[in-house]
């Protein structure tokens, strides 16, 4: 029986790395690097589990370096002259990393993901109307709500500030209740942050398309196009246009009911470090949670 030639050995290298790149599932880039020690060596070399999770998530962009905080499941650093180099060391670390990022991601129970209510752009009475009656849900007018400010001026937008459950959480869909009320229902897009050196600044590392919301005190949902990547923690929610004024003083409102961000946190497997100066963070993995380690290869 003749033997099965592999092709990675008969391919350019180039070639071997885009016809790699079209796997989208991480589990196949699992079995890719299953196959052999000398297929494993290749998707190290060419860091494919860090594509895929930048195409799943630019905002990996802003990754500085990665580390590994479990120090007795972390490979140890090499000397220099034997066989794996610091340079090696440093793809293996980012190939363990990243493909353990791949997994956890894709295979996470969704949840509501906001831990506390931060602030909101203008309360009209504090604290009967505060954002932090937007974490309940409601089910009658009479339940508490958030109230801006009235404006003269319809096209004066608002914004409301969660902080979630951790640093790290992947966003799929915003739920929002707003109050059927003297209000507007107007538009909105959503965002994350990164802090930055001012107490009540952010660097917003990413913002999302406009949604219509309809004219109904009911809770709608806000698909994102694709799930998002929440670095440092905050989200924030920006409310556009306001269509209904109140009767008694003319000006116009915005209420809500109920906010939820649903996703998952990725605490306590990741977790970041931001550096302020740069806008960039570093990205930890907790080895003692869940991690990737291929261990059997057939013969090759």
């Amino acid at each position: 029986m003749e033997a099965c030639r592999d092709f990675l050995n008969w391919l350019d290298p180039d070639i071997s790395v885009q016809i790699l790149m079209y796997l989208e599932d991480p589990s196949d880039l699992v079995h890719v690097s299953s196959v052999s020690r000398s297929w494993r060596d290749f998707v190290i070399a060419n860091g494919l589990f860090k594509h895929l999770c930048l195409r799943m998530f630019p905002q990996l962009s802003r990754v500085a370096c990665v580390m590994e905080l479990n120090k007795s499941r972390a490979k140890k650093p090499v000397e220099v002259g034997s066989s794996y180099s610091m340079e090696w060391e440093s793809l293996a670390r980012d190939h363990r990393v990243y493909a353990t990022l791949a997994q956890v991601c894709t295979s996470f129970l969704v949840e509501d993901c906001i831990s506390e209510a931060i602030s909101a752009s203008s309360t009209d009475h504090y604290p009967l109307e505060s954002i932090h009656n937007t974490l309940l849900p409601a089910y009658t007018w009479r339940d508490p709500y958030w109230s801006s400010k009235g404006q003269s001026d319809p096209a004066v937008p608002e914004t409301l500030i969660y902080k979630l459950k951790s640093e790290l959480c992947v966003i799929s869909e915003i739920n929002i209740c707003p109050f059927q009320g003297p209000n507007d229902f107007g538009s909105r897009h959503l965002g994350d942050s990164l802090p930055c050196n001012a107490e009540d600044t952010f660097i917003w590392t990413y913002t999302s398309p406009e949604f219509p919301m309809a004219q109904e005190g009911c809770l709608q949902n806000f698909r994102l196009p694709e799930p998002v990547l929440c670095i440092g923690g905050i989200l924030q929610i920006e409310l556009l246009g306001r269509v209904q004024r109140h009767e008694l003083d003319g000006l116009f409102y915005i209420c809500m009911s109920y906010v939820q961000v649903v996703g998952c946190s990725l605490s306590p497997t990741f977790c970041v470090e931001i550096l302020e100066t740069s806008g960039t963070f570093v990205l930890k993995n907790d080895m003692q949670g869940k991690f990737y380690t291929p261990t059997k290869f057939t013969q090759g």
